[in-house]
């Protein structure tokens, strides 16, 4: 750090304008159980929100700094500690908005992806931030898309959502002449991360790791032998596929009828397309779980989430219904005894190294955070992701409820897999939960048929 930037830097904390935190456990995650280093751009947490009403760049600057006003990640960087840096909060800071027209040329999908692909592309500067960036294209007068990346040692899915909702609220508070804020959050940040600190103390974590240490012995690795610094950094590829409403409500009435849920019944499905695909039995994925369970924390932006590593054995033999009830319970006993991720991995000795992610190399997710489409006084609001900032295995598996069906992405490691690989797995779940919910007293073996 330069001489001007320390005393910049002591200026601000003598006077309050800015104050330090240490670093909370999501983001001790990224520093200290990542195979990826914490600047690689494979953290960038990337969506488009396609806005559709009479927009000015004033307007959409003013009710980005009402957003920046209320959520304190926005005004978040890092400074380097002696053992791990600190979070840097600022009073204040002035909302970073580009505004572009675009040219005839880039106004289809295709234009709108190159451009939205250079601004998720930039490196953020951890140090001086911010560690957000935000494009507004302007397709028409009334048809806008905002372009918005932010680092995932600031964010979650779930803090896109709330992103979304408050700067359409920001917006038309503006066009209604309110000059107040928005409201300030019942708490922050900062003050979640504190109380998780103080919740997480060494008899709390060493009560947790004594679960996982026998559940997670001699845990398989299937790609091990693959990992290096060519599987190390830059985003996965994407394979979207979707699957009919008639498939979710199947799925939905199968986990009434054996007391499991879509979650379950969806991952039993999976670890059987698992088994089925690399031949062993021994399954484990890595699942995201929002950590959000009150009121106050679903308000606020930040990386909140954490991760439970679920393993199970895959019997052929075994009716799929008996299975599923089996996976539901193992889950109900995982998340009971989530604990944080760095803690884990720690506690596990399985330290991250390029290419290799401590724990599980499979990641599983139903995404349940809130993707609003947003409707205020003639202003619409659509949230589409594309990257999700979780670099840290293989293969993954995401699936939304989008719309009634279901829309699942496979993310890949390309040094890795094929697509055409990806694809045989996408077939391989998509027939197996066909199968599944048509059949879910058959054996699961009948079910690979």
């Amino acid at each position: 750090m330069s001489t001007d930037k320390r005393a910049r830097l002591k200026e601000w904390l003598a006077s309050e304008k800015a104050t330090l935190q240490p670093l909370t456990f999501p983001q001790r995650e990224l520093w200290e159980a990542s195979p990826v280093p914490v600047a690689d751009m494979a953290n960038h947490i990337c969506c488009l929100i396609n806005v559709r009403g009479v927009m000015t760049h004033a307007a959409c600057e003013a009710a980005l700094q009402r957003v920046v006003d209320r959520q304190e990640v926005l005004r978040l960087s890092f400074l380097p500690g002696k053992e791990r840096p600190v979070q840097m909060i600022r009073q204040t800071s002035d909302a970073q908005l580009r505004f572009q027209e675009l040219a005839p040329m880039d106004r289809s999908d295709e234009g709108v992806e190159a451009v939205a692909a250079e601004v998720f592309s930039e490196p953020f500067d951890l140090l001086n931030g911010p560690l957000y960036r935000a494009a507004f294209l302007r397709r028409a007068a009334d048809d806008h898309v905002l372009v918005f990346a932010i680092h995932h040692a600031i964010a979650d899915g779930w803090t896109l959502g709330v992103f979304v909702e408050e700067l359409c609220l920001a917006y038309v508070q503006g066009l209604m002449g309110a000059r107040e804020s928005l409201s300030p959050v019942a708490l922050t940040y900062a003050a979640w991360g504190a109380a998780e600190r103080e919740y997480w103390q060494p008899p709390e974590l060493e009560k947790c790791a004594a679960y996982w240490k026998p559940v997670l012995a001699d845990r398989p690795r299937l790609w091990s032998a693959l990992e290096g610094p060519g599987t190390a950094s830059g985003p996965h590829q994407r394979w979207v596929t979707r699957l009919p409403s008639s498939t979710v409500e199947a799925a939905r009435d199968l986990a009434r009828v054996t007391g499991a849920t879509l979650y379950s019944t969806l991952l039993s499905v999976f670890q059987i397309t698992l088994h089925r695909w690399t031949g062993n039995a021994d399954t484990l994925v890595g699942t995201p779980i929002a950590n959000r369970t009150t009121q106050p924390v679903r308000e606020i932006m930040g990386y909140c989430a954490s991760i439970v590593p679920l393993r199970m054995q895959v019997d052929p033999q075994r009716q799929f219904s008996d299975g599923l009830r089996a996976v539901h319970q193992t889950t109900v006993e995982g998340f009971g005894n989530a604990m944080p991720f760095s803690e884990l991995a720690a506690a596990l000795g399985d330290a991250a190294h390029p290419g290799h992610n401590p724990v599980f190399e499979v990641r599983f997710a139903l995404q349940n955070h809130p993707v609003p489409d947003v409707t205020l006084h003639g202003l619409s609001a659509t949230l589409k992701m594309r990257s999700t900032g979780t670099a840290r295995f293989h293969i993954g598996c995401e699936i939304t409820v989008f719309s009634g069906a279901l829309e699942v992405v496979w993310l890949f490691r390309p040094e890795l897999f094929s697509k055409v690989e990806i694809e045989d797995l996408a077939r391989i779940f998509s027939t197996t939960l066909e199968a599944a919910c048509r059949s879910p007293e058959s054996r699961i073996a009948a079910l690979l048929n």
